[in-house]
């Protein structure tokens, strides 16, 4: 190997990220990476990521993949690709270190980066499918870039039998995946209006009780007339902005494209942060993985008809 595995960053449902440091000097890659590996055997979804990442290109709101490899070690044949490492650790991790909330003018401008990057990945065909602030990175200038491609789908297409599945977080699951299994772009929408609340109040967009459980949670999003929490201290124009993004119908949810328009973050400026601004992690960021509660990956499920059943 002309790299060295460093020290853990972060694990997950498919793979565990380590910070990696190259030996040899190389125009593709950095001195200094972050490198996510599996077990060769298990290593679809990383592969998978791979590719889509491959697919998607160059964009400054995307993380960028420098390239794989496989290894042996510890007995075990591995599977590893290389990422850009993002110092100021996830928005999941900046939001506790601004104290739970962020300022108006940073809320905005990382608003405004993951739109980018979601009309990006929208207009190259696919959808991410797994939006939260666990899955944005930060870097030390401040920009954010949307990682964690595992998920992630061809816009359009079925792999053989329509089967009832969720995939991704429940708590920003959209009412069509929660119902009919549909992950199209607009679920990265309803995606991103739930990350908006929580970078804005510090909690998740659906208040839940301790007595609530998975299932009632998915009741409330499919099947009821409740929206998720639109924080009243927002600007008129910040709710008019989530209410575009929280429309039960995806047909007439806005796109990327047409949210990037929105005075809301239209007139957003693009200063860029200062490491003082920033506020670093005061330790070795989670990066890739932080997974909330109810976090798993695509995973068969109950006819929704049958939900409330379940519900205790």
């Amino acid at each position: 190997m002309d790299w060295v595995r460093g020290g853990m960053l972060g694990s997950g449902s498919f793979a565990t990220v380590y910070l990696a440091t190259h030996t040899k000097q190389s125009l593709n890659f950095p001195s200094i990476t972050a490198v996510k590996s599996s077990e060769n055997y298990t290593s679809h979804f990383l592969q998978k990521e791979k590719h889509i990442l491959d697919c998607l290109g160059s964009s400054p709101h995307i993380i960028k993949c420098f390239g794989h490899d496989f290894t042996f070690e510890n007995g075990e044949d591995c599977y590893n690709i290389f990422l850009e490492y993002a110092a100021g650790g996830t928005l999941s991790d900046q939001l506790k270190n601004h104290g739970g909330k962020f300022s108006g003018t940073l809320f905005r401008r990382y608003t405004r980066s993951v739109l980018e990057g979601l009309k990006h990945i929208h207009e190259n065909g696919f959808v991410h499918c797994d939006i939260k602030l666990e899955n944005i990175l930060v870097f030390d200038n401040g920009n954010v870039k949307i990682s964690d491609f595992g998920l992630a789908k061809e816009k359009g297409l079925e792999h053989g039998e329509k089967k009832l599945e969720f995939r991704g977080t429940p708590i920003f699951m959209a009412p069509e995946s929660v119902n009919d299994s549909v992950y199209e772009s607009p679920v990265d929408i309803w995606a991103l209006g739930c990350a908006v609340v929580e970078m804005i109040t510090g909690k998740p967009a659906w208040i839940m009780s301790s007595k609530e459980n998975m299932w009632s949670l998915m009741i409330r999003i499919g099947i009821g007339k409740e929206l998720p929490l639109i924080p009243d201290e927002l600007s008129e124009e910040g709710k008019d902005f989530l209410k575009k993004c929280f429309v039960k119908d995806p047909m007439k949810r806005w796109s990327a494209e047409m949210l990037f328009k929105h005075p809301f973050i239209s007139d957003d400026d693009e200063t860029v942060l200062s490491m003082k601004e920033l506020s670093l992690p005061l330790m070795s960021p989670r990066t890739h993985f932080d997974f909330i509660q109810w976090a798993f990956s695509t995973v068969k499920t109950l006819p929704t008809e049958r939900l409330q059943q379940l519900v205790t």
